[in-house]
């Protein structure tokens, strides 16, 4: 009897969906028995968030196909359009390479697009780091895809249970650990040489000396409250430009209230013009981590606060709402909009050099765990 091999495909939407889950894509890509090609749509394509795209090439995976999906605006309903134009185009993928499975991550609005095309179509769907919860629509979003998804492998036991709670039968969730904790191990090993190699393209290493303090700022918009934006951007700048410290910048995410964040930092930059500020669209993964990893502190709203920044002892201020109700280890202090609330977080930070790493969000092995998962699905459906 001649055994076929199974088509898995994977739909990246954004460089954070791409960077957790490539150890786990390594690993199956280099099992004989599975067919693995990828399908990039949304900021993955765009130059302004570092075409993603083209990493994921370089690495060496099959991208069948490029949707242009994202329908360009800053208000709620460019993200709507968005997620309408990925369930349309991603659906006709589907359509002609008729994957066996398909696998979809977090909780970026495109994810809800992929997932419904993949469901509608009767096609077994994969959802990896489901039942987490925060303050942004992404919460909505990510439970939706759950209960569209036939298979969850999710990154701790408080994720599992909110799964089940949904309604998912058991047997079909996996604690596998947060895929993005095999990239902080990753980023520890790399040496600086490597790493100077990394960003000289990004940074003047005349003016930014990676032995000197500096911090990392990162902000999303809170799309619950995206018109809150472009001041929130410019309080957090005029804060941390009191510090006298070099500050590393870095893009937000593509949602709602994103442009109104790079127009306070043109604002910012043009009025301030600060020979400390420096500005990153986008790094790798284990380059950006490592990068992390030698700051003072994260300050922000990313969840790589909340993740990475946990498994590594990475000094964070939290700040609002967008990773309200997620689960933290003790390096985060969690803050209010409020300049007087976040100078103080900021300033008791800076004092502390490191936190006791956690495995709150898993360990190293995740990647393996989670491709051993998938393929173990994959190869007994016959």
């Amino acid at each position: 009897m001649t055994i076929l091999n199974k088509k898995i495909c994977v739909a990246i939407t954004a460089r954070p969906s791409y960077s957790r889950i490539r150890s786990a894509l390594e690993k199956l890509r280099d099992n004989h028995r599975i067919d693995l090609s990828v399908i990039c749509s949304g900021s993955a394509l765009l130059p302004r968030y570092g075409r993603i795209v083209d990493y994921i090439k370089h690495d060496g995976f099959n991208v069948t196909d490029e949707l242009y999906t994202f329908v360009e605006g800053d208000e709620p309903i460019n993200m709507a359009l968005t997620t309408a134009n990925t369930m349309s185009m991603t659906a006709q993928v589907f359509k002609r390479i008729a994957p066996d499975f398909v696998i979809t991550i977090a909780d970026r609005y495109e994810t809800l697009g992929t997932a419904v095309a993949a469901s509608y179509m009767n096609i077994p769907l994969i959802h990896i780091q489901g039942g987490e919860i925060s303050g942004n629509i992404d919460e909505v979003v990510r439970h939706a895809v759950t209960k569209l998804s036939d298979y969850h492998l999710v990154s701790n036991e408080y994720a599992a249970h909110r799964v089940h709670t949904l309604g998912e039968p058991v047997e079909n969730i996996f604690i596998t650990g947060c895929p993005s904790i095999v990239i902080a191990e990753e980023s520890k090993h790399l040496s600086e040489e490597y790493l100077i190699n990394s960003i000289k393209e990004h940074l003047d290493l005349e003016v930014f000396n990676i032995n000197d303090p500096f911090i990392v700022l990162l902000l999303h918009s809170e799309t619950l409250h995206y018109e809150d934006s472009f001041n929130n951007m410019l309080l957090l700048l005029r804060i941390v430009e009191k510090l006298e410290i070099n500050v590393l910048i870095f893009s937000p995410n593509l949602d709602s209230g994103s442009d109104a964040i790079w127009a306070a930092i043109d604002s910012f930059k043009k009025t301030y013009q600060k020979k400390h500020f420096f500005y990153i669209n986008n790094l790798e993964g284990h380059v950006f981590l490592k990068l992390l990893s030698l700051s003072l502190c994260l300050i922000g709203n990313s969840s790589v606060g909340i993740r990475e920044c946990a498994f590594l002892g990475i000094p964070v201020v939290n700040i609002g709402e967008r990773q309200m109700g997620r689960e933290r280890a003790n390096n985060v202090i969690d803050v209010a909009w409020d300049e007087y609330e976040i100078t103080a977080a900021l300033i008791q930070q800076l004092t502390i050099k490191k936190y006791s790493p956690s495995s709150l969000y898993g360990h190293a092995e995740a990647g393996q765990l989670i491709a051993n998962v998938i393929a173990d699905l994959a190869l007994s459906d016959n």
